[in-house]
């Protein structure tokens, strides 16, 4: 099963301008222990958001990019949902993480997704899809809701419902 770890806001956005307008250091450490050495399926511009533009460490990165010719250090570049589906084959666990191109991409084949909520809505220019309007999605796992720096925010997992 492919699943997707993310972080939204009040409204599911998930950023702006490419990045994270606010970011939650708990999540952060959410996001780590969750994916932990598993692979992970990014895109090109997601990537460069990342410290030092380079891949994720401990884990295999797959980055999905137009770009042929696109080569980064580190990772497994390919250049459509279907190719990264075959090499996420290749691994016992994979993460979509996004950006919200990859995510889109990716939708239909995700079954379990880690929500990070947060209580606060900055402006945003790309979202997640609401999963709690769904009816194909369930939520499995809710914590309770914690806070850092005055913003509430709580870690929710969502699991596909299979069809009938």
């Amino acid at each position: 099963m492919i699943e997707a770890i993310v972080a939204v806001y009040g409204d599911w956005g998930i950023g702006a301008g490419g990045t994270q307008p606010i970011v939650v250091s708990a999540d952060r450490k959410h996001f780590r222990d969750v994916t932990g050495t598993a692979a992970v399926i990014v895109g090109r511009k997601t990537l460069a958001d990342f410290p030092g533009g380079k891949p994720l460490k401990n884990r295999k990165n797959i980055v999905l990019s137009r770009r042929s010719d696109l080569t980064v250090e580190g990772a497994v570049v390919v250049g459509s949902a279907e190719q990264a589906l075959a090499e996420a084959a290749k691994h016992e666990r994979v993460f979509v993480i996004g950006g919200a191109s990859v995510y889109a991409e990716l939708f239909p084949h995700i079954g379990r997704v880690f929500v990070t909520k947060l209580s606060c809505t900055p402006l945003s220019d790309a979202f997640f899809p609401n999963l709690d309007a769904d009816p194909a999605w369930t939520v499995v796992d809710e914590g309770e809701p914690l806070e850092e720096n005055g913003i509430t925010y709580r870690f929710v997992t969502y699991e596909r419902i299979p069809p009938q």
